[in-house]
């Protein structure tokens, strides 16, 4: 019986079988180009039978594709020419002109956009099923897959890079992306990687405990006002210093200052023998390098200098930590005195006050680029110092200055305000 002689219920019937097999085709395309490559070497590594020839057969994408859409395409024109057929018979010359459109919606929706769809929400599932088919077909389509590479390869090979190494490496970004959408799986413990991905965009001025701030010991001062120093001291390391504080003489240990304090004989001298030489570290020293640093060097403690070499700060192992794990307070905001919030939902806040420990305390996004306080932020954005109290907006935060005392913006006042962006977005939300 030739196709001629086959009844319609046949030929709808062939139409059919070839419009799943299509699907599959198509579906199996979507699926595969659309795994986790991260995950999949994860299976890979667990064992996972279709993983691992999944992941083979990845390893040639050209084979891959090649296999797919040599098989998907002798079933479309398959199904293009009984389509044909079943228009002449049944509407003759009309027929033939009506099969196309009617088998082109058909395959669209039932081929082609249906079970991509179901492909890109099941990819796993879809795809290491069918490994177990795609195996056998891309032995059996060999010679025709073969032949198609090597003409599609030879059309490409002036376009593809000379070099063959797999660049499959993720930037920093990249990592930070992969972090926030896996926050189901990483629970608790996805804003410590985000933060540890931070660490070398940060350097040890961004954390550093100011010059002005620092607490130490200078050596000039009278014994007893030196005891009283150390006995009320809530800090375990304490530069000493004479004079000022560039000239520093150690780090002191008070645990190792304890068991001299009560006798009699304790002197300067012997206060200077159980200080630890001085560690210091550039300014722009990023905090992953420093962290290393400090391991390799086994310290705790570094002071800061700038190019001059002039101290500028103190930074401690803390400090890093602190970066990847959060504050040990429980309530970051109320650690800081510098931050008072108002009933109108603004906050007035010091001016001297570092705009990264306002961000982590606020979960706002001022600046950091620039100026490491909020008295800088403002001078920036005038680029000039103010005479008198004004209103500024610096991003989506409106500042009021409240007190501009020696050069200095003392105090401001500040809210956020929603940017233009910000309302477009919430306008799209609520229409999606």
């Amino acid at each position: 019986m030739n196709a001629d002689e086959a009844p319609l219920w046949m030929l709808f019937a062939s139409i059919a079988v070839l419009t799943g097999v299509s699907a599959y085709f198509s579906g199996t395309e979507t699926a595969m180009m659309s795994l986790n490559r991260y995950r999949l070497r994860h299976l890979v590594k667990k064992r996972h039978r279709g993983a691992r020839k999944a992941n083979r057969m990845l390893r040639r994408p050209d084979r891959l594709l090649g296999v797919i859409l040599v098989g998907n395409n002798l079933v479309n024109f398959s199904a293009a020419t009984i389509a044909t057929m079943i228009g002449l018979r049944m509407f003759g010359d009309t027929g033939v002109l009506m099969a196309p459109w009617v088998l082109t919606l058909t395959f669209l929706i039932f081929a082609e956009v249906a079970p991509k769809t179901l492909a890109t929400q099941f990819p796993e599932a879809w795809s290491f099923r069918s490994v177990y088919i795609l195996q056998p077909l891309q032995k059996l389509l060999y010679p025709a897959v073969a032949f198609v590479n090597w003409i599609s390869n030879a059309l490409l090979s002036p376009l593809m890079p000379k070099s063959t190494d797999e660049v499959d490496h993720l930037s920093t970004e990249e990592l930070k992306t992969v972090v926030n959408e896996g926050a189901v799986a990483v629970g608790e413990r996805q804003n410590m990687l985000v933060r540890l991905l931070d660490l070398e965009r940060v350097s040890v001025d961004d954390i550093m405990v100011p010059r002005s701030e620092i607490i130490g010991i200078n050596i000039d001062d009278d014994m007893p006002d030196i005891v009283l120093q150390t006995a009320n001291s809530q800090h375990t390391l304490l530069p000493i210093y004479k004079e000022n504080i560039n000239n520093v003489l150690g780090i002191l240990h008070l645990r190792r200052l304890a068991r001299l304090l009560n006798t009699e004989t304790f002197s300067k001298a012997d206060l200077l023998q159980l200080t630890r030489e001085p560690y210091y570290v550039p300014e722009a020293t990023p905090l992953h390098t420093q962290l290393l640093n400090f391991q390799k060097e086994k310290q705790r403690i570094a002071l800061v200098v700038d190019e001059y070499g002039d101290v500028k700060g103190i930074v401690t192992l803390e400090d890093i930590l602190e970066e990847i794990v959060g504050e040990f307070t429980s309530d970051f905001a109320s650690s800081m005195p510098e931050i008072s919030p108002q009933e109108n939902g603004a906050f007035v806040i010091d001016g001297m006050a570092g705009l990264r420990d306002i961000n982590r305390a606020l979960r706002w996004d001022l600046p950091i680029d620039g100026p490491k306080t909020l008295n800088g932020l403002v001078l920036e954005h005038l680029e000039t110092i103010p005479e008198s109290n004004l209103c500024i907006q610096v991003g989506a935060y409106q500042m009021e200055t409240l007190q501009i005392k020696d050069n200095v913006v003392k105090t401001l006042k500040i809210w956020r305000s929603m940017t233009h962006q910000e309302v477009v977005d919430d306008a799209d939300d609520l229409a999606d």
